[in-house]
């Protein structure tokens, strides 16, 4: 037992729970110790010399002595390989068919004996002896796969496999989904395990909630996203290369992939970071917009207890003249925390209580946790009982775990039948009044002083019909789970658009909804943290997610506190939340002094709830994240892939919050082109380094010469605030207005700026040319420019 699983063993044992949890980590033990271990040597394997090859629309099969390698280029530009038969589909990643062939791609013989195929956007070329490259179109390397190697047992059974590779010199890792050391990726090892930490976790803790093989890769020669569609556990091991290293020799970027079991196959897309977002999305689903409403400021904590204790909470926010959009609902609004109850003393009109405060603009979200009380005569556990809808052992005997209603089991969300059930469930949570719902413990949770806090490897899953264990089931539990409510949420109510986010999650959860930090620990580290889980999570195709602001646990100082608030309202999803042990999260708690500079902050966001409506919906058409690094639009710039500190928030702003503790300065390093600190209208020209002030009272944003960004007026009127452009160097921006709920698609206005005999000229471009605005325009940055 290491440090990290006796503390949490001290903590679950001394707990209610604690008995409990000792007794179902011993059963989860003797669960897997009755599976049959494989018998006979474990044999490696490798794919040998080259024997042959078979072309196909967009490339073909190459066969190896040992192995045989299908390769395939998409429409689109994706490339798809795998081993041994590994197909596209069956996956939880991809978002329905995969797309078509290219039929212009073929496999064609390759110098050495290889083979490879030749697309407009990248060459793969696979070596004699297994080998696959992925180059330019100019021939320039992006990735370099070296032979992957196999062990198994005979006669059989799931093989474990490695997977080496190299990438340029100079290149850069991100993504892995969210990590809190992120989000550059530094050497070390990453596991692939979705896992509750336990409380608490700050940016040397790894894994999260959140892990997915998707790789990143920032270099000088370009771009690109890798994908290893596998969902078993495994490991990620990088090492950053470098330039000129042993005589003059560069040394390569390497990663090494090892997974317990699973097919090897991997998807690789191209080009620049916008068309890379834009093609894994089309891939994996586009994100879903959350209602514009959930693009406002959200209160949330763990132990409101009462309705009176809600009502205060929001009449402080109104009578403070403070922003507030939702009040989310945790755990001890259940009785005896049991899924999709309410506990009627403490909460005895809840209906009403939703009603009240929607007349007054405040929608309430509630928590929704996947274990169910094992207990006859609870109406939950007792209809999926009747559906056979939970997790089962090999002996067909329900598994069970322990969480905050006591002794647990779990719904199968891998089985068809039992979303459709799950989905209904959330008919009750409607009734109640509650507009949207957050999903928790779901990686799946089940209490352990020792050993992994989930069900056991051996608990048997449907897979969609084609059966299989937790070891192939956990990291997509939480997505398909996220599935479930969606689409019920979706068919309860067909003209509400569904807001959902989830603390689990894997490749593709975009499409139901979002994400959040979990359990962040407060302190700079963890406001650190927050920072890097947004942008590594956007970077994996999950636009919307955000903090616990102020942190989960403990009681942040007021500059802490403020800084973090600070930070939130430029982030997608915008919440304060804490645990029922930890200090107050409400803005006034803190002084006078962080009130007012809390509210402006809040106002701020206000103003820019136009500029996030437009940012959910490109994500969805594009897969942009709202957040971005600074190097997006100029991966070339070296000094702008290492700069972790600051973010693109879309196009048009830079964001430079306070992360560390007495900051009332930092530097901020500009990408290419002209930026205006937005509080004092200066002007500076990047690239290059500057030093802004960032007192008490905000944190430096500057915005984009050029920029068309919509805003709203204190009266809620729209405007378009426009920076003026540099001379002879346009600008513009995208306009897309909320559509409302349904499925109504909404329409993309697109304006530019220029300047013309010193004053700046804004038009809409339609159809038919360009037209005047709509909207009233507000020109702003007018002094004199400084150099970076």
């Amino acid at each position: 037992m290491d440090g990290r699983e006796l503390v949490r063993s001290m903590k679950v044992v001394g707990s209610v729970q604690g008995l409990r949890a000792v007794r179902s980590a011993w059963r989860q033990r003797r669960t897997d110790a009755r599976e049959p271990a494989p018998r006979g040597p474990e044999r490696a394997r490798v794919p040998g010399p080259v024997t042959g090859a078979e072309r196909m629309p967009g490339g073909g099969t190459v066969r190896f002595a040992r192995a045989e390698l299908h390769v395939c280029v998409a429409v689109g530009g994706a490339v798809f390989w795998g081993w041994d038969g590994a197909r596209p589909l069956p996956s939880y990643a991809l978002d329905e068919a995969p797309p078509e062939p290219d039929p212009r791609a073929g496999l064609e013989p390759d110098k050495d004996g290889g083979w490879r195929v030749v697309s407009e956007r990248m060459t793969v070329a696979i070596s004699r002896h297994g080998g696959v490259e992925v180059r330019t179109p100019g021939g320039v390397l992006l990735r370099r796969e070296l032979p992957p190697r196999w062990w198994e047992r005979a006669p059989g059974g799931p093989a474990r496999w490695v997977q080496r590779s190299e990438v340029p010199a100079d290149a850069r890792f991100f993504g892995l989904g969210g990590r809190a050391s992120g989000p550059r990726l530094r050497d070390g090892t990453y596991r692939l395990w979705n896992t509750d930490p336990g409380g608490r976790f700050g940016p040397d803790d790894d894994p999260l909630y959140v892990t997915m093989p998707v790789q990143l890769v920032v270099a000088d020669a370009g771009t690109h996203l890798a994908f290893y569609d596998n969902s078993w556990d495994g490991r990620v091991v990088l090492r950053e290369g470098e330039e000129g290293a042993g005589s003059g020799h560069d040394r390569p970027g390497r990663s090494e992939l090892r997974m317990d079991g699973g097919p090897l196959r991997c998807w690789v897309v191209t080009g620049t970071p916008a068309r890379v977002l834009h093609a894994w999305t089309a891939l994996t689903g586009a994100p879903t917009p959350p209602p514009a409403w959930a693009l406002g400021p959200q209160h949330a904590r763990w132990g409101f207890g009462s309705e009176r204790e809600v009502r205060r909470i929001v009449a402080g926010y109104r009578e403070r003249d403070l922003p507030l959009s939702a009040v989310h609902l945790d755990i001890d609004h259940y009785d005896a925390h049991q899924v999709f109850t309410v506990d009627r003393e403490r909460f005895p009109d809840l209906p009403g209580l939703a009603k009240e405060l929607r007349a007054d603009g405040v929608r309430l979200v509630s928590i929704v946790d996947p274990a169910v009380k094992a207990e006859r005569g609870n109406a939950v556990y007792d209809s999926g009982s009747a559906v056979g809808a939970f997790v089962r052992d090999g002996r067909g005997r329900e598994v069970r775990g322990v969480v905050w209603p006591g002794d647990c089991v779990y719904p199968d969300f891998t089985d068809p039948l039992v979303r459709d059930w799950w989905g209904g469930l959330y008919e009750e949570r409607l009734a109640q009044g509650f507009a949207g719902v957050w999903h928790d413990m779901n990686e799946p949770v089940s209490f352990a002083p020792f050993g992994d806090p989930t069900l056991p490897r051996s608990a048997r899953h449907r897979l969609e019909g084609r059966g299989g264990d937790h070891r192939e089931a956990h990291n997509v539990y939480g997505l398909a789970m996220a599935r479930a409510g969606f689409e019920g949420l979706w068919r309860l109510r067909p003209e509400e658009r569904p807001f959902l986010f989830s603390r689990s999650g894997w490749a593709g959860m975009q499409r139901y909804g979002g994400t959040w930090s979990g359990d962040v620990s407060t302190g700079w580290p963890g406001l650190r943290a927050s920072l890097s889980l947004v942008l590594g999570l956007g970077l994996c195709g999950v636009p919307y997610s955000g903090p616990d602001v102020g942190g989960f646990d403990g009681s942040p100082s007021p500059e802490l506190y403020l800084r973090w608030f600070q930070l939130g309202a430029y982030l997608p999803l915008f919440r304060t939340h804490a645990a029922i042990d930890a200090g107050r999260r409400e803005p006034w708690e803190f002084g006078a002094e962080v009130l007012a500079h809390a509210r402006a902050a809040l106002v701020e966001r206000e103003r820019l709830l136009p500029y996030f409506v437009t940012l959910a919906q490109l994500a969805r058409l594009t897969g942009a994240p709202y957040v971005r690094p600074l190097w997006w639009g100029t991966p070339e710039d070296r000094a702008l892939r290492d700069c972790e500190d600051a973010f693109l928030l879309g196009d048009s702003l830079l964001v430079a919050p306070v992360l560390e503790h007495g900051v009332e300065q930092r530097g901020v390093r500009l990408p290419n082109g002209r930026w205006y600190d937005t509080a004092t209208e200066e002007a500076y020209e990047g690239p290059g380094q500057i030093l802004l002030d960032a007192p008490r009272s905000r944190i430096p944003v500057l915005a984009r010469a050029g920029a068309v960004i919509p805003v709203q007026d204190e009266d809620g009127g729209r405007v378009l605030e426009v920076w003026a452009p540099a001379d002879g160097r346009p600008g513009g921006g995208l306009v897309v207005r909320d559509p409302g709920d349904g499925r109504r698609e909404p329409e993309v206005e697109r304006y530019t700026s220029r300047l013309v005999d010193g004053e700046v000229v804004v038009e809409r471009v339609g159809h038919d040319g360009t037209v005047e605005p709509e909207w009233e325009v507000r020109v702003r940055g007018t002094r004199p420019v400084r150099r970076g």
